[in-house]
């Protein structure tokens, strides 16, 4: 029998499912303010319920799922509660709100044992247990990791590669690799274990990127966007950095100048031109030696890009083969969860449906 867990306004529901494979109700649970997340450990059955009063309420649910049992409540924030994690190595409940505080809680007790002040409200919360590092995304677009002691913490770093906030984190603790999805519609895979620094993009969302899953078996990242679109990465082939772009006042393959570069527009008579930047070398480019689109797929451009016209005839039909494939899911998804011993695919959107793919998406 697989269960459900969905949490709805100011009520807490779980739902059974039975032999014919529909969803039945079997008990909810009344909130004294409205629910904005939750965190369910199988192991334990512990289930701790994120609210708009920044309070995180905890129930132990019964061996049949027929029965919540309230163990406490403790006031972890002063504004709505974004983003917890249950860690149950650590006995440690994480947390990110509104009032622009990260914070962890013992779990057994409830006691605060400590808590960070972030830039800006985070939506964005990963932890690694080996290392006890906890990986905050923020709407700033600035990703923060924190060392977890006890009861203190210590800042490690704090990077930034979006142009827009981070929507969400995906950690992989195998690769030692991290995932941020933006409101800028990219997805940035950081190599935070391997020590070579690399940041490669990934774009192939026409939206914001609200959520992130990964298959650890296959090697896949899953995005969700609120394009409705899903894509499947393949992140188990060598890609490549994107290059930086460079700078110039004339056009780097036929000289003629921008439109900002006054002295050489009057020594050669010649109108300035927009200028633009070839995704695959970085180079300061005019229109007339960019006019070909090509897609790049591992530099993460699946989608057709602005390359200069010498890069354009170097790319071979080999490196423009697909490394994601694309699925519309037709609503607006806010969350998503991979069931990898099922290879089912659930997300839920804003259009109140929650629906199942299943596994030849992946």
């Amino acid at each position: 029998m697989n269960n459900g867990l969905f949490f709805s306004y100011r009520t807490v529901r779980v739902w059974l499912k039975r032999e014919s494979g529909q969803y039945w109700p079997s008990i909810y649970h009344a909130m004294p303010s409205p629910c904005s997340c939750m965190s369910f450990n199988p192991e334990t059955r512990r289930l701790s319920v994120g609210l708009d009063n920044g309070t995180i309420s905890e129930f132990i649910l019964s061996e049949d799922y027929n029965k919540m049992t309230p163990v406490k409540s403790y006031q972890a924030h002063q504004g709505r509660i974004m983003m917890i994690l249950f860690v149950l190595e650590m006995e440690w409940v994480l947390s990110t709100g509104q009032d622009k505080h990260f914070t962890w809680h013992c779990s057994e007790t409830g006691q605060r044992l400590g808590g960070y002040r972030t830039s800006a409200g985070a939506c964005g919360l990963q932890f690694d247990v080996d290392t006890r590092h906890v990986f905050i995304g923020d709407h700033s677009g600035q990703v923060t990791i924190l060392k977890l002691e006890q009861e203190t913490c210590s800042l490690v770093t704090m990077f930034k590669g979006h142009t827009g906030g981070v929507t969400a984190l995906c950690w992989d603790p195998v690769q030692r690799v991290l995932f941020s999805g933006s409101s800028d519609h990219s997805i940035i895979m950081w190599d935070i274990g391997g020590r070579k620094g690399t940041a490669i993009e990934l774009q192939g969302h026409n939206d914001k990127v609200q959520c992130l899953s990964y298959a650890h078996h296959t090697r896949q990242l899953i995005s969700c966007g609120a394009d409705g679109g899903i894509v499947v990465w393949n992140m188990d082939v060598e890609r490549q950095e994107t290059p930086e772009w460079l700078d110039s006042d004339s056009c780097q393959k036929c000289d003629q100048p921008f439109f900002w570069n006054f002295k050489q527009m009057w020594d050669c008579k010649k109108i300035g031109l927009r200028q633009h930047h070839c995704r695959k070398c970085g180079k300061a480019v005019c229109g007339k030696c960019s006019s070909k689109r090509s897609s790049i797929p591992l530099m993460g451009f699946e989608f057709e890009v602005r390359v200069c016209d010498s890069c354009h005839e170097s790319i071979t039909d080999e490196e423009r083969a697909p490394t994601a494939t694309f699925h519309d899911s037709k609503h607006n998804i806010v969350h998503v969860h991979f069931d990898a011993t099922r290879g089912w695919l659930l997300t839920s959107g804003t259009d109140k449906i929650i629906k199942v793919g299943i596994r030849r998406m992946l």
